[in-house]
């Protein structure tokens, strides 16, 4: 069987993120295909109850633990040197040996890297014999800084147009260094063309999917929302800056007009690690803030309306593929559903203004209550499905014969949190 490496910002399971998901799913699906060996970090003690599962589909793994304070001192080196704070803030010398020893005893058929702030390992291996070298930029990191940068006020505002502008230029670099690079939507697509244009045809889409059998609106699901009034329900992480932006927004100037015509109507923001000012928008009427809940797919399916207010956004919002996975009517902003094509406003509804997206959600609430919306479903489970991205990946990896899917996988080696792995 052919070997891959695989390099990953942040352990890829449990996928209880969007970066995760994404990251879990490709990683699921290449073990299928290839022998993968994982280089990651984890910035969460409690995800390495979950390394069991990682050794069951990935060869070597070596998993790094990563301080947020330990890594915000040496993005403070990046500062003073000219460098983007991200590279720094991911900078490891065990790591890096370790891909670097596992280059030089392992006949790599392929490398993906999957996050800009990774593509650094990535970069610095040797040119493969008849396999390439993939980065996967997502939804391009330097333009999401470059927005943050316009929703925040200085010194913020400085610092982040400096990280845009930093990270532009690296992704530029690696746009050449890389075989292919890979992103979420065309939209993401045009804007990586526009930036290293010698590198054009080396761009390439690869859309986020949804498990369809996993956010199945006929499963029986015990409704965590009883006794509240129509359920507007928003998920995601709640430390993720864009989301705390868009459930502020929605609630301080949106709730009020859609409570004043639909009075029982209840904003319910579902997600792990809600800041301070998340949690402050429970002391509101008709608002609550769950944290951390095992399973979202409850809320989901006790939801009158979905909603994705994110004024702050690039990419494919897996939030909006799970709910239109589980048939629910959904009212986004254009920036939440730029990155699905072909959506129309049969699956959801698209709504701008503040007064607009109140609109929308109060008649979500009056005329269809929790009545389900096939034709979302019918969009995702269509259009969405991770085992085509996989094969489509898996190809780009090894492009010679074709893969075998009935493969064995490779006996797995793990090592601890603190270690470096070792053959």
């Amino acid at each position: 069987m052919s070997e891959i490496l695989y390099l990953a910002h942040r352990i890829p399971y449990p996928p209880n993120k969007g970066d995760k998901i994404r990251s879990w799913h490709l990683l699921e699906g290449l073990a299928q295909h290839f022998r993968v060996h994982l280089g990651t970090f984890v910035d969460d003690p409690d995800d390495c109850q979950h390394l069991p599962t990682l050794r069951e589909v990935c060869g070597e793994v070596c998993v790094r633990p990563l301080s947020p304070r330990a890594a915000r001192l040496r993005s403070l080196a990046g500062l003073a040197a000219g460098r983007a704070l991200t590279l720094d803030y991911y900078r490891d010398a065990q790591l890096h040996a370790w891909v670097r020893r596992l280059a030089a005893e392992r006949p790599l058929a392929g490398v993906f890297v999957f996050s800009s702030s990774m593509a650094p390992y990535g970069e610095a291996l040797p040119l493969l014999t008849g396999g390439r070298r993939i980065v996967d930029i997502c939804d391009v990191d330097s333009d999401k800084w470059r927005q943050y940068a316009v929703s925040h006020r200085w010194p913020l505002s400085c610092l982040y147009s400096r990280e845009a502008r930093l990270l532009e230029r690296a992704e530029t670099r690696w746009a050449d260094a890389f075989d292919t690079v890979v992103v979420v939507a065309e939209a993401e697509a045009r804007l990586v063309r526009r930036q290293a244009p010698v590198a054009a045809h080396k761009v390439r889409v690869l859309p986020n999917g949804v498990d369809t059998a996993y956010f199945d609106p006929d499963l029986p699901f015990a409704v965590p929302l009883a006794g509240l009034g129509p359920a507007i329900v928003f998920t995601g992480a709640m430390d993720y800056h864009p989301n705390v932006d868009g459930v502020c927004w929605f609630a301080e100037e949106i709730l009020p007009t859609v409570r004043a015509a639909v009075p029982g109507a209840h904003f319910c923001i579902v997600g792990s690690n809600p800041t301070e000012k998340v949690r402050a928008l429970a002391r509101r009427a008709g608002v609550t803030v769950t944290g951390r809940v095992p399973d979202v797919r409850p809320y989901l399916a006790g939801a009158a309306a979905v909603v994705a207010p994110l004024r702050i956004a690039r990419g494919v919002q897996n939030k909006v593929l799970e709910a239109m996975a589980m048939a629910r009517p959904i009212v986004a902003t254009p920036n939440a559903v730029q990155g699905i094509e072909g959506v129309t406003g049969r699956e959801l509804t698209v709504a701008e203004t503040a007064g607009e997206f109140a609109a929308a959600v109060g008649r979500a609430l009056v005329d269809t209550g929790v009545a389900r919306v096939p034709a979302a479903r019918e969009f995702v489970a269509g259009r969405c499905a991770w085992r085509a991205q996989v094969e489509t990946l898996a190809q780009w990896l090894d492009p010679g014969p074709r893969l075998r899917e009935d493969v064995t996988r490779g006996a797995a080696r793990i090592t601890s949190p603190l270690t470096e792995a070792r053959s």
